[in-house]
C-alpha cells in the first residue's frame, strides 16, 4: 500500500515537473531533474524504512497527507481566513471552542495516564535511558496507540489558530503561535514514524500534562470572560518555560548515557527546538508580564 502511494504521488509530481521545465534552459533542467529524483529516494525511503507497526496508523504511512495539511493551515490563517473574515463579524463559536476544549484536556489527561501505565510505573525504568520496545505485546502496542494519540492531538492542536481567525483574533496569529504548531507537528510525526516511544516520551508526557492545565483555563475563560485577566493567568506560561527547562535538562542527561540503545541524534536534533521555543516563550512572558520598572521624573 505504500509503495502504491508512493509510486502514485511521484509519478504524478514527475508529469508535473517535467511539463514544467520543459520550456527551462538544459542548467535548470538538470537541477530540477536533480531535485524530483532526489525527492523521490526520499520518499522511498521513508516508506521503507518507518516502523513498521505504525505505518498502517492514519496519517502516518505518508509524509504527503501532513505536508498537505500544514500548507492548507498556512494559507488559511494567515491569507484565506483574514481575507475571509475582512468584512464579517466575529463567528459565535464558543460552544465547539468549548466542545473542542474538553476534547484537548480528555486526549492531554489519557496521554499522562498511559505514560505513567507504560513507562513510569513500570519495573526497570531509567531517567537516563527508555529505549523503544519493538516487542509484541500488551505494553509495546499501547506506547504505540499513545504516541500515535499524542501525535493525532498535535494535528487537533492546528484548531486553535483557525478559531483565533474565524473569531477575529488575529493579533494572536503570531510567529511563537503559528511556529510551535508547525514544528510540534513535523518533529511529532517525523520521530513517530521512525521512533515510536523511547526516550522522547518524556516531553510528551509533560507536554500533555501542560495541556490538561492550558485547555482547562480556555474552557474556562469562555464560561467566565473575567479569567482572561486572572491574577495567576502568567503561571501558564511560567509551566510552558519549566516544561522546556525539564526536556533540556532530561535531554543532556540522554546525550551523556553510555549504555542506552535509543538514538541520541533524536535527542540532539529535538536540543535546539526546545532551546528556541524556549527562547520565544520566555520573549513572549517579559513581553507580557513583566512589567517596566518606574522611572523618576
Amino acid at each position: 500500500m505504500g509503495e502504491d502511494m508512493v509510486g502514485q504521488d511521484t509519478s504524478m509530481l514527475g508529469k508535473v515537473l517535467t511539463t514544467t521545465i520543459s520550456g527551462y534552459s538544459p542548467i535548470r533542467e538538470l537541477v530540477m531533474s536533480i531535485i524530483y529524483h532526489k525527492f523521490v529516494d526520499l520518499l522511498e525511503w521513508v516508506d521503507k524504512n518507518g516502523d513498521s507497526r505504525i505505518k498502517e496508523m492514519w496519517l502516518m504511512d505518508s509524509p504527503w497527507p501532513v505536508l498537505i495539511i500544514l500548507v492548507a493551515y498556512l494559507y488559511f490563517v494567515l491569507k484565506a481566513g483574514p481575507k475571509f473574515m475582512k468584512y464579517r463579524s466575529p463567528l459565535k463559536i464558543d460552544r465547539i471552542v468549548m466542545v473542542y476544549n474538553v476534547v484537548q484536556v480528555l486526549f492531554s489527561a489519557y496521554l499522562v495516564k498511559e505514560a505513567f501505565r507504560l513507562i513510569w510505573l513500570r519495573d526497570g525504568y531509567k531517567l537516563n535511558c527508555i529505549e523503544i520496545d519493538y516487542s509484541d505485546t500488551d505494553i509495546a502496542r499501547g506506547i504505540i496507540r499513545a504516541v500515535w494519540i499524542y501525535f493525532f492531538s498535535k494535528v487537533l492542536d492546528l484548531l486553535d489558530t483557525i478559531f483565533f481567525v474565524l473569531r477575529k483574533k488575529q493579533n494572536q496569529v503570531t510567529f511563537l503561535h503559528i511556529y510551535h504548531h508547525t514544528m510540534v507537528l513535523i518533529f511529532s510525526w517525523g520521530i513517530i514514524r521512525f521512533y515510536p516511544g523511547g526516550q522522547i516520551i518524556l516531553f510528551g508526557t509533560i507536554n500533555a500534562f501542560v495541556h490538561v492545565v492550558m485547555y482547562s483555563y480556555y474552557f474556562l475563560t469562555i464560561l467566565k470572560p473575567e479569567y482572561k485577566k486572572a491574577w495567576w493567568k502568567k503561571y501558564l506560561t511560567q509551566l510552558q518555560l519549566i516544561q522546556f527547562v525539564i526536556t533540556g535538562l532530561h535531554g543532556c542527561v540522554a546525550l551523556l548515557a553510555t549504555d542506552c540503545n535509543y538514538p541520541k541524534f533524536i535527542i540532539a536534533l529535538a536540543m535546539p527546538q526546545d532551546m528556541f521555543m524556549f527562547v520565544l516563550f520566555w520573549d513572549f512572558y517579559k513581553k507580557t508580564y513583566k512589567q517596566p520598572k518606574n522611572k523618576l521624573t
